[in-house]
């Protein structure tokens, strides 16, 4: 189906360079005592990459022609986020956090574990990074571990607190520094007053002592904060993006099935930033 169209004068070559930010859709986060959501797979040819691979290549691409997209959805409870897509790329689904004493799920980073020492989830190469494992200490109070983000792994729960969610990737394909992609926090547990961790920067979700964890933001692929009671829900993942970079001698064309738009020419270029959609 023909999604996006690239359209210029036939004076011009017919090949043009785009560079891409593809970002999948962050993991939910566990409950009881859930691990942190870890964030979409990240991949992109401008500053940065994720899982500390080598920056990807800009793609060749030819005028008037339509390419397809995807932009990935954030998981719910205790499940991964949804790939997202442009033409031949594709970034994972963030791996969801999980529950008391279950693994997190592995994706494009890795969620993180329950309480009761359920292990890490594990990140995709050049995508994103580890997950940490869950914790219980003598007494039976259990914390989550942290989801992995797209730069750093998330930290496992410990006897003071949740583990920490994993950092996300800062670039500059939008003309300045925006950071995407970090992990969500592991939960706590108010039985013991032990805090949850700390949200990876780039939409991470915060973890909850008790309730419900804070989702990860959209359009960022920011994992959901783990959960820390049975009484919640795991914590919903962010939404994914795909942003483009082109030639501001270039005019896209975002067709039916997807929400976007172009930027105002600046610094040589224009950018399309598709926030949903197929």
């Amino acid at each position: 189906m023909p999604i996006l169209g690239i359209t210029a004068s036939q004076n011009y070559p017919r090949t043009i360079t785009v560079d891409y930010l593809v970002i999948a859709g962050g993991g939910g986060s566990g409950y009881p005592y859930g691990g942190g959501g870890g964030a979409g797979g990240l991949r992109c040819t401008v500053t940065a990459t994720g899982g500390g691979g080598t920056l990807e290549s800009a793609l060749t691409l030819n005028r008037l022609t339509n390419y397809s997209v995807t932009v990935g959805g954030g998981g719910t409870s205790s499940a991964n986020g949804t790939n997202s897509s442009f033409h031949t790329i594709t970034s994972s689904g963030g791996g969801a956090g999980k529950g008391n004493a279950n693994s997190g799920s592995n994706g494009g980073s890795g969620g993180g574990g329950g309480g009761n020492f359920g292990a890490k989830g594990s990140g995709t190469a050049n995508q994103g990074r580890d997950g940490g494992s869950g914790f219980t200490d003598s007494a039976t109070y259990g914390v989550g571990g942290g989801g992995g983000g797209a730069s750093t792994a998330a930290t496992n729960g410990s006897s003071s607190s949740g583990g920490n969610g994993g950092s996300g990737v800062a670039t500059s394909i939008t003309g300045s520094s925006v950071t995407y992609a970090g992990g969500g926090a592991g939960s706590g547990d108010a039985r013991a007053s032990k805090p949850p961790g700390t949200a990876g920067s780039g939409g991470g979700g915060a973890g909850s002592q008790s309730g419900t964890g804070t989702a990860g933001s959209t359009n960022t692929g920011g994992g959901g904060g783990g959960s820390g009671d049975s009484s919640s829900s795991g914590a919903n993942g962010g939404s994914g993006v795909v942003i483009l970079r082109y030639s501001d001698s270039l005019t896209i064309t975002i067709g039916a099935g997807l929400t976007g738009s172009e930027s105002a020419a600046s610094g040589g270029y224009k950018r399309a930033t598709i926030t949903a959609g197929t």
